[in-house]
């Protein structure tokens, strides 16, 4: 039997089309999900581009945050029944032997492989998926929010996880897209005062950011950095694809402040950082989530403290990808989602 599918078929720019796959076969620990939504991540924009920077098992079915019904279990599995409301974390694959995996740190694990780029994502009907990577859906939260569990927990652990963010602070996100937008609710949500910054493009987003009673600006946010006491903004959120941000959060944040940087931007540096020792700068990376900070957000986004409604742009049937990725990358609204229904 063969299923529709978002393939990205090689490395270069528009490598992405519709095909027909076969229906997945999965393994005794897996369980088979159909899938009933699915989020466009910029990642996927960027393999659509092909101005990614990380390696790509092509070709391969797109898609890494979704959610759905459990279809077919494994023989190994257990805890789950056929009809489950589930969402899904990325970590497809995962060494359990490895040192990080034992700590709870599989995200960091070094043979990580990931839905969408390493194995085959859920813009499709039906995906297979690891049952340890299950998280159970409440039955008030629909898939259309569930199924953006995947950028939240991005968002909680920059924010929460990584972040030294305390009530009271003033936080710069830079970069108005859906993890940036999350980063700035997520740190309302600690007592933060907030200042998106985005491009002159970005009106449209930068009007959803203020949804979330933060201020959100275009151009210079050095004045609202400096306000308060002349020092800087206590922690800078770097959500940006451009590796030259950087330099910007250098001079936004105060001496003994913090960046924390979630955005990838694959060129190189082209300015000192001696402003990082010169001020004391911590500076952390933050990358993906593990099983806590899933139940975290899932509690968030289930008593409604977190709403993800304000970025959903729309939601596209699976054949009308290519106009939900086009919305996203021409910065008309901030988050897309498929339906492969």
């Amino acid at each position: 039997m063969n299923i529709p599918a978002v393939v990205n078929f090689a490395p270069t720019s528009g490598s992405v089309e519709l095909r027909d796959i076969n229906m997945p076969t999965i393994k005794e620990d897996e369980v088979l999900l159909q899938v009933e939504r699915v989020g466009v991540c910029g990642s996927d924009l960027h393999q659509w581009t092909a101005d990614h920077s990380w390696p790509v098992n092509y070709p391969v079915v797109l898609g890494h945050e979704f959610g759905g019904l459990v279809a077919e279990l494994g023989k190994t599995v257990t805890g789950w029944k056929t009809g489950d409301r589930v969402v899904s974390e990325t970590a497809a694959v995962i060494n359990p032997d490895s040192p990080l995996t034992r700590q709870g740190l599989y995200n960091l694990d070094s043979g990580r492989k990931g839905f969408g780029y390493g194995v085959n994502g859920a813009m499709t009907t039906y995906v297979r998926v690891p049952a340890r990577c299950l998280h159970r859906v409440p039955e008030e939260l629909p898939f259309e929010q569930a199924c953006l569990t995947e950028p939240c927990s991005v968002a909680y652990n920059a924010v929460v996880m990584n972040s030294r963010i305390r009530p009271g602070d003033r936080v710069v996100v830079l970069g108005p897209g859906t993890i940036g937008i999350l980063c700035a609710a997520i740190a309302g949500l600690c007592g933060a005062e907030v200042l998106v910054v985005g491009l002159e493009s970005d009106q449209a987003r930068l009007k959803i950011a203020r949804r979330y009673g933060h201020e959100a600006i275009y151009g210079d946010p050095t004045a609202w950095a400096l306000e308060k006491d002349g020092l800087g903004a206590d922690c800078v959120v770097d959500a940006t694809g451009e590796s030259s941000s950087l330099e910007t959060a250098l001079h936004l944040v105060r001496p003994n402040g913090q960046i924390t940087k979630v955005g990838w931007g694959r060129d190189p540096l082209n300015f000192s950082l001696d402003s990082l020792v010169q001020k004391n700068v911590r500076m952390q990376g933050s990358f993906s989530h593990h099983w806590v900070v899933w139940e975290k957000v899932l509690s968030l986004l289930s008593s409604g403290k977190l709403d993800v409604r304000p970025i959903i742009g729309g939601v596209w049937p699976l054949n009308s990808w290519q106009e939900a990725f086009e919305k996203m990358h021409s910065r008309q609204i901030v988050k897309s989602l498929l339906n492969p229904v």
